[in-house]
């Protein structure tokens, strides 16, 4: 016993000398990047006035004589910093934590600001500037962040409870996006199809929601530290591809064609335990919650590129972690509502039950379908609807034959359906990708040989290859737009033929220099191109001003339909 104490002794003291400061062999101490030192945000208040604000971390401070405001008529009276011994520049007035400073309401144009701080471990940052744009319509024009960077502004500038507030309610507003809606026929399966109990219903929707919460917390930090790369990685072909093949499996237990178990082994060991549960297993729910949250994480919202922000600016993981999960936990709470409160007035256990599995099996292959769409080609993806319409056309035909279910009614649907499925398959033999407009490809007209609006736009994948078309840009003082684009990016797609697919969206960008940035592929080039602008993922649209800096403030996060691309496009073009 006294050798071990001796031994205890002996180590406890090695860890105190290693210990940061006592260590003689410590390595030099590792400086924070400047844009983490000193983080610079702008806001116009009601008052029309403009608010500066750096935000300083600890053991950091900049120089109250470094300090500059060019472009302003009248220089701003900076507050009081304190004293300070400087070895670079002597006696200093320095600012430490943050330093807010205030521009009038009647100042407008362009101002550059410069500042220039040090490390008290003995390091001086080269000087650093930024050019803002105070408008040239004071009562209008306003240096407000764009949506993504004002939430992350918020969040380093507000409590953590505050924060997790404000992204639970976000996580409500998303339930009801489109790339959050395919988890509600998941959902449903899992909890009506299983015949579960109102008790056990909740259980399962719980488990559900909790395990895609935590994925898409784990995959925003994940996707933030990478440098957004997770999200290209999680939509290549075959992680898609096994995803769709999964939900394919998970719909054919639904029309009876053989029950998902476990081995038989393992069922019998588990048996004792699971022997009081029905409707379902609580680690199923959470298994397809989780591949739920991997189906959503890469859908890219401004809330979700704010937090993404917050993160690789604060170096926050934690937090970073905690805000998604409250979002991902806003997401599912309607979900879980609509499964388990909506299933009280659903009637008695009957012949609708078979009815409602076979109308979740075909959700679940509607999923599959809606998964698969990034990485195959259109006209392909337009006839698997056209063929999932003819097969749920049939079984309604005979349901209503066998069943008697209001038959007339039935009956008059499947037709239509059946119909319509026809279409589509027709269309898409006929390389149509038009959902709604099947066979225009049919009509012969000339609008159909003109060019797209994919042709109107350079595509760069190249790092070198968009300097240059920047540089010409900006020698011959034109405007530039930069769409960050994947192959496997839906709603990408989705704006291509809705927003730039619009002849009046077009016209309006006739003067501008549409770049596409192809960040398809998982390379060095693409983390290259996408870590320019801290671009979180596509899609993403940045405009470049004619002098070759960028508004970030009308950065344009995800999917918008074209009244909004125009509408932001005229602020970007008249806040001059």
């Amino acid at each position: 016993m006294r050798h071990l104490f001796i031994f205890l002794l002996v180590l406890f003291t090695g860890l105190a000398q290693a210990a940061p400061g006592n260590n003689p062999f410590e390595t030099q101490p590792e400086f924070l990047p400047v844009g983490k030192a000193f983080t610079f945000t702008s806001e116009r208040l009601a008052s029309g006035e403009t608010q500066l604000y750096w935000q300083i971390a600890d053991g950091y401070y900049l120089y109250q004589q470094r300090m500059k405001f060019d472009g302003l008529a009248q220089q701003p009276v900076l507050p009081q910093g304190e004293a300070h011994s400087d070895e670079f520049f002597g006696e200093q007035q320095v600012y430490r934590q943050g330093l807010e400073v205030k521009l009038p309401a009647d100042a407008t144009g362009q101002v550059k600001l410069g500042w220039q701080g040090c490390a008290d471990a003995g390091l001086c940052y080269p000087p650093q500037s930024i050019t803002v744009d105070l408008g040239g319509n004071p009562a209008v024009a306003a240096t407000a962040e764009a949506q993504d960077q004002s939430l992350a502004s918020g969040l380093q500038q507000r409590s953590l409870g505050w924060s997790l507030l404000v992204f639970f309610g976000l996580g409500l507003l998303l339930a009801f996006a489109p790339c959050s809606l395919p988890m509600l026929p998941i959902l449903a399966g899992l909890v009506v199809g299983s015949g579960a109990s109102p008790r056990r219903g909740f259980a399962l929707a719980s488990s559900y929601v909790v395990c895609m919460a935590l994925v898409y917390a784990a995959l925003g930090v994940m996707a933030a530290l990478a440098g957004s790369n997770l999200a290209a990685l999680l939509q290549t072909p075959w992680i898609l591809g096994s995803f769709a093949a999964l939900f394919v499996i998970l719909a054919l237990p639904m029309f009876g064609f053989f029950e998902l178990q476990l081995p038989a082994f393992l069922r019998d060991r588990l048996d004792n335990v699971t022997r009081k549960q029905s409707g379902g297993s609580l680690v199923g729910a959470g298994v397809l919650g989780a591949l739920s949250g991997l189906l959503v994480g890469p859908c890219m919202t401004a809330p979700l590129a704010g937090a993404l922000l917050y993160i690789a600016q604060s170096g926050n993981a934690l937090h970073g972690g905690l805000i998604l999960f409250a979002m991902g936990i806003g997401i599912g709470v309607p979900l879980l509502l609509l499964v388990t409160v909506g299933n009280r007035f659903l009637p008695k256990p009957g012949t609708w039950m078979n009815v409602l599995k076979g109308i979740f099996g075909f959700l679940f292959l509607a999923t599959a379908v809606l998964m698969i769409r990034p990485v195959i080609d259109e006209s392909l993806w337009l006839g698997l609807w056209g063929v999932l319409a003819l097969v749920m056309a049939y079984c309604g035909w005979s349901l209503a034959r066998e069943y008697g279910l209001a038959a007339k009614v039935l009956g008059a649907g499947s037709l239509v359906l059946g119909l319509w499925g026809a279409i589509l398959v027709v269309g898409a033999a006929g390389g149509s990708d038009d959902l709604w407009q099947p066979l225009k490809v049919f009509g012969g007209s000339p609008a159909a040989s003109a060019p797209t609006a994919h042709d109107a736009f350079t595509t760069i994948n190249d790092p070198a290859a968009l300097q240059a078309q920047l540089d010409s840009a900006k020698a011959q003082g034109q405007w530039v737009l930069l769409d960050y684009y994947a192959d496997w990016c839906v709603s990408c797609k989705i704006m291509e033929k809705q927003v730039f697919g619009k002849p009046e969206v077009m016209a309006a960008l006739k003067d501008v220099r549409l770049l596409r940035l192809d960040v398809t592929a998982d390379n060095a080039a693409s983390r290259e191109l996408l870590g320019r602008y801290k671009v979180p993922g596509p899609p993403s649209f940045v405009w470049i001003g004619p002098e070759g800096e960028e508004r970030r403030a009308q950065r344009i996060t995800g999917e918008v339909d074209a009244a909004a691309f125009l509408q932001r496009w005229t602020q970007t073009r008249d806040a001059r």
